[in-house]
């Protein structure tokens, strides 16, 4: 039966770190699930660092949006990040609710496989609220979206400052 963690904290708080160390200690051959569109060179430069960091034993699959048409059964899986997943979902529309729905939809197709999934998201509704009304749609959607992710897992970790602390 498959299995859902969620790390969850604030941007640099060692959750990608920790999610890889996850990983590892849960297999030898994991799968890196990167979901970032890569907008320019800069970006694409940290994402080869990252996966130079990584090392040969992780299977890298990048993609945007559509998590469920990799078959990832039997594997153990980090999908980083849940953030960027759903900003290429709203990026097309600015719709709040139609893209909660596209993802929690997408969500449930992928995580019916039996697998380890490692879900990496961030907290930015933890911090200020915005003055841009869009910034402030995509904080609810993620707020929204992390609530969902956490109502099905297994386990959830909040990262502060390097340290993992379990909340469930």
């Amino acid at each position: 039966m498959g299995r859902i963690i969620l790390i969850t904290g604030g941007q640099r708080s060692g959750k990608s770190s920790y999610a890889e160390q996850l990983a590892l200690s849960l297999t030898a051959e994991p799968v890196y699930l990167a979901t970032a569109h890569i907008w320019d060179d800069e970006f694409r430069q940290r994402v080869r660092r990252h996966q130079e960091r990584r090392g040969p034993q992780w299977t890298n699959i990048e993609e945007e949006r559509w998590l469920s048409r990799h078959d990832v059964a039997g594997r153990v899986v980090v999908i980083d990040c849940v953030t960027l997943w759903l900003t290429n979902f709203f990026f097309d529309t600015s719709d709040t609710d139609a893209t909660l729905r596209q993802a929690k939809a997408e969500f449930d197709r992928f995580t019916s496989q039996d697998a380890t999934f490692i879900f990496v998201t961030n907290e930015i509704g933890s911090g200020g609220i915005s003055d841009n009304a869009l910034q402030r749609q995509f904080t609810d959607l993620e707020g929204w979206m992390n609530q969902y992710i956490a109502g099905r897992a297994d386990g959830v970790v909040l990262m502060v400052s390097g340290i993992a602390v379990k909340i469930k």
